[in-house]
């Protein structure tokens, strides 16, 4: 396990040209890499960084607020049309951020994360997929099939899946029940998803 720099890399780029060309009303991070993703966003951008840790240092073109995603976030349904959450939702809840130790933190990490899209706006997610499991205190690795039915019934379609394999290698995956349930059970991957957001159903 544990990312490769390449993989950060990789990831912080992609995203954030994507961003780039979609050019968002307002978009928020949640706990992605600051000297690397919100960096490469802020040089063309503003930003609002939401983070549990605290943040004191000023950066131009990124606004910090303190938050934790594992708890509803008071007042801001709708908030925004883009979000990203770059290798960062496979730590909710496991502590090791001084977080409360929440074995559903993910979940109600991403439930979140849709509360604060707005309809039709889009969440980028990285995390890393493959053989379903906990690396105790690091990370969870996610099923990708159970991530897209979790998306679902947060009203979050999937529109792309990008897999960044160690050595940086980049696939844009053709999403179908066998591409899926073989990086499921591959020892690991970072997969890069999009998602947007539906009427509620």
């Amino acid at each position: 396990g544990g990312a490769t720099t390449l993989e950060y890399f990789w990831q912080d780029l992609l995203v954030a040209r994507e961003i780039f060309q979609a050019r968002p009303e307002r978009h928020v991070d949640i706990g992605s890499r600051v000297d690397g993703f919100v960096a490469h966003v802020a040089s063309f951008r503003e930003i609002e960084v939401f983070d549990v840790r605290p943040i004191t240092t000023q950066i131009p073109g990124v606004r910090f607020r303190r938050a934790d995603l594992m708890q509803p976030v008071e007042g801001m349904t709708d908030y925004c049309d883009s979000v990203s959450c770059l290798h960062a939702l496979e730590h909710f809840g496991l502590g090791r951020y001084g977080d409360p130790i929440d074995p559903k933190g993910f979940e109600r990490g991403l439930a979140n994360m849709a509360t604060l899209l707005r309809k039709d706006g889009v969440l980028y997610l990285s995390v890393p997929i493959g053989v379903e499991r906990v690396e105790f205190n690091g990370q969870r690795v996610f099923d990708p099939r159970a991530m897209i039915d979790l998306a679902m019934t947060n009203s979050l379609q999937l529109r792309e899946l990008k897999v960044i394999r160690q050595g940086g290698k980049v696939e844009a995956i053709v999403v179908d029940g066998l591409r899926l349930s073989d990086l499921a059970s591959q020892r690991y991957a970072l997969g890069m998803f999009i998602f947007t957001k539906r009427a509620g159903l």
